[in-house]
């Protein structure tokens, strides 16, 4: 399912690509600010590695954060209304409920310890001090990184200048016990230098000439790395003699310092210098993609004017040499990604051309024809592969849509990408953030067009699947009366579709059968496969809870006839969730069982969390009638948490099979082994949960015992006590103030009653081996 163990590493992150020189007081003193505060803001220049600093940092205290680290990158989000919806993508939440995406994120830190990178905040200052205030406010264990230009300004909040790297003071003579390669600017010069120069080394010869150059660029890390780089072609000597003469120039007739901003302007002018031509204009129409792209995206965004197709690969390696263009691993594929201090120079360098409109059109008609090809593929072998590149491609996508609300007369081409997403927006967990683009697009252009009808029928489909019934039902009027206009059957057939599901979900069963009949009539007249597909699961559905087993079962078998030939993953893996659950009802359930996990395993590629969800409760109802209760319980348990993050328990019209399933391990287990089983599942991740009822043997899970009267936080902090760890330890492992961890061990003390640190350790150590029944550590 994709889901980390926790605490293990940093979601969101790649691995780095060059290795992190120095900064050791830094790290100190951004950990010591953590420790004190829930909200710790670096501030500086760009380009003066605050990215990176909040990385390390994170990386060295992910062990003191259980529930994880998480990073949220915002450079490349134009929309401030996105902002929660980054949130919620980062950390994982999956919400298919109407409520506030603010409040769901809240609701899923209350009682969590983490940590959340929030980096590149300036360009949404406002909404990211909003967000944060209201976060820290509600989540006790939540403490938040943020990297930005400015200060948030919000109450509590710690802040730290992130200072160049160090260089030494004076002249060049070397002081005693420390030379000057030993700085970190000088350092992070000699690493980048050796990587472009192997052999390099920072030597007597040129040792003078190395550390003006770290001073000259004012230990600024970018400048030092892109500088660096002229060592392919020229010595260390006249490197610095070609800094010294730009920085003349342009201090000319005044005594004052170069100013940092300046400072990397003028390192980054002479690197767009040191390009060729077609160098300088491909960086400037680069500028355009948010985030990363592929070499097929800046071919076709990219050429012309100027540029030759078949000219891009060797001008992006140009680029990747000079260190303009960074090199990422994607799996099997390489992506390329601009700094965002390059990149706003590329995109000033584009506005001045007077290109950036016409680039950002062609980026826009890129993705356009992207998403009709991968919806034109998604009932095919190609489903998997096209997901997984739209969720690469998420940022551009967002950038496309954004264009199309910018520029006058291109909100219909917003629509036509927004409706071409229909399964994406699904699959991604994203129903959100689709009605968000849907409500923008709508109301930017209200013509009665074909394009306008399926934006209202998709928007339909996703407010039926939040449960937001009434909004469906004037979508869908609306829909039908374009579709009668337009005398287009496709659209007649898809919003019946939707009509006929939201009708199942209300529990109006002979309503839904009638919709879904129908809908199924209109596909198959219009030979719309997925239509059909879609029509027939729920139809079948349908037949099933209405008693109507032998039909439903030869719907059923048609689906999986029409989805097997394609191979593709996502129907089929519904259809064998909702198929399974009727043979389960027909007595075969070792079948049932192995349905629900094939299901499961064409879902997992997809990170498909509901629809893991719905397999994992089937699961769970068939594991009560094989006679399993205790892990049917356990089971149930483990997903206490994903239905209330989802809103509500599940699709309502099952919602009977869940409390028959209850009722029945309550009955064969009694109600105090019930609640311990539910307990233990309720300690599960859903990775773990997902592991467990993919196989037979139980999780490895301590066994419950009674309630402990420590809360998690103080059980952690008694088995350090038990570990011999002072309080001052206690505070450095935890990032917590040593004040905090005082405070800690004495309610450890006064809870269990004891009056010594030693007692406290022969406690813990009877825990550890079972021998203390009164001790789980899982207490509230």
């Amino acid at each position: 399912m994709g889901v980390a163990s926790k605490g293990s590493e940093i979601r969101g992150l790649s691995a780095e690509l060059t290795s992190f020189v120095g900064r050791r007081c830094e790290i100190t003193e951004v950990k010591r600010l953590l420790a004190g505060s829930r909200l710790v803001t670096l501030v500086g220049v760009g380009g003066v590695g605050k990215t990176r600093l909040a990385l390390r940092v994170a990386a060295d205290v992910r062990r003191a954060f259980p529930d994880g680290v998480y990073l949220v990158e915002l450079a490349a989000l134009e929309c401030p209304d996105l902002l929660v919806q980054a949130v919620t993508e980062a950390l994982e939440i999956p919400d298919l409920s109407t409520r506030p995406l603010l409040e769901v994120v809240a609701e899923h830190l209350r009682d969590r310890q983490t940590l959340v990178v929030l980096d590149n905040c300036e360009h949404l200052l406002h909404d990211c001090a909003v967000m944060a205030e209201t976060l820290v406010r509600s989540a006790p264990g939540l403490r938040i990184l943020a990297t930005s230009r400015q200060v948030l300004g919000v109450a509590g909040e710690q802040t730290m200048v992130v200072p160049p790297l160090p260089l030494l003071d004076g002249d060049m003579s070397r002081p005693p016990g420390r030379s000057p390669e030993q700085s970190d600017a000088v350092r992070l010069f000699a690493e980048r230098a050796g990587a472009v120069l192997p052999g390099f080394a920072v030597t007597d010869d040129n040792r003078e000439a190395v550390v003006r150059i770290c001073r000259s660029l004012d230990g600024i890390p970018l400048a030092i790395e892109l500088a660096a780089v002229r060592l392919r072609a020229i010595s260390v000597e006249q490197l610095l003699a070609r800094l010294e003469d730009r920085f003349r120039v342009l201090t000319v007739g005044s005594k004052v310092v170069l100013p940092r901003q300046r400072t990397l302007r003028a390192l980054i002018d002479w690197s767009y210098l040191l390009c060729t031509a077609q160098e300088q204009l491909l960086w400037a129409r680069l500028s355009v993609f948010s985030g990363s792209l592929d070499l097929e995206g800046a071919e076709h965004v990219c050429s012309g004017d100027g540029i030759a197709t078949e000219e891009i690969l060797d001008l992006v390696i140009g680029l990747v040499d000079k260190s303009i263009l960074v090199r990422e691993e994607h799996r099997s594929k390489v992506r390329f990604r601009l700094l965002e201090t390059i990149r706003q120079y590329g995109r000033d360098r584009l506005r001045e051309s007077g290109q950036e409109e016409r680039l950002r059109r062609r980026h826009r008609d890129w993705y356009l024809d992207l998403v009709l090809r991968a919806q034109h593929d998604w009932f095919t072998p190609e489903q998997v592969t096209w997901y997984a590149r739209l969720r690469t491609e998420h940022g551009n996508l967002r950038t496309a849509l954004d264009f199309c609300l910018a520029a006058a007369g291109e909100a219909e081409s917003g629509l036509i990408i927004a409706s071409a997403l229909r399964y994406y927006w699904i699959a991604a967990d994203s129903p959100h953030e689709g009605r968000n683009w849907f409500d923008r697009l709508l109301a930017a252009d209200e013509r009665p067009t074909p394009a306008r009808a399926w934006a209202l029928c998709v928007k339909a489909r996703l407010a039926v699947l939040q449960s937001d019934f009434t909004a469906a039902a004037a979508l869908l009027e609306e829909c039908g009366e374009l579709a009668l206009r337009f005398d287009d059957l496709t659209i007649t057939g898809s919003a019946t579709y939707v009509a006929g599901l939201a009708a199942l979900l209300q529990q109006d069963l002979p309503r839904a059968l009638t919709l879904l009949g129908k809908a199924l009539d209109c596909s198959r007249r219009t030979d719309d496969q997925i239509g059909v597909v879609n029509s027939l699961i729920y139809l079948a559905t349908t037949r099933s809870l209405l008693g109507q087993s032998d039909q439903a079962v030869e719907q059923f078998e048609e689906c999986l006839a029409i989805c097997g030939p394609r191979h593709e993953n996502w129907f089929r893996s519904y259809t064998l969730w909702t198929y399974g659950i009727e043979v389960w009802k027909r007595g075969d359930i070792r079948r049932a069982v192995e349905m629900e996990r094939e299901a499961v395993r064409l879902k997992e590629p997809f990170d498909d969390h509901l629809g893991i969800a719905l397999c994992i409760e089937a699961l769970a109802w068939m594991s009560c009638g094989d006679g399993d209760s205790e892990r049917a319980a356990l089971l149930l348990g483990a997903l206490r948490e994903i239905w209330r993050s989802f809103g509500g328990p599940l699709f309502g019209y099952l919602a009977e099979h869940h409390d028959a399933c209850e009722r029945a391990a309550r009955g064969d287990l009694g109600a105090r082994g019930f609640e311990a089983a539910f307990r233990k599942g309720t300690g599960l991740t859903l990775a773990e949960a997902l592991e467990y009822a993919m196989r037979e043997d139980p999780p490895e899970v301590e066994p419950q015992r009674r309630p402990s009267p420590l809360t998690r936080r103080e059980m952690e902090i008694a088995r350090l006590v038990a570990q011999g760890m002072s309080n001052k330890a206690i505070a450095a492992a935890l990032v917590i103030a040593q004040r905090t961890a005082e405070g800690h061990v004495e309610h450890i003390l006064v809870k269990l009653g004891f009056t010594s640190r030693v007692q406290i350790a022969a406690w813990v150590s009877r825990q550890e081996r079972g021998d203390d029944p009164s001790l789980s550590g899982d207490a509230p």
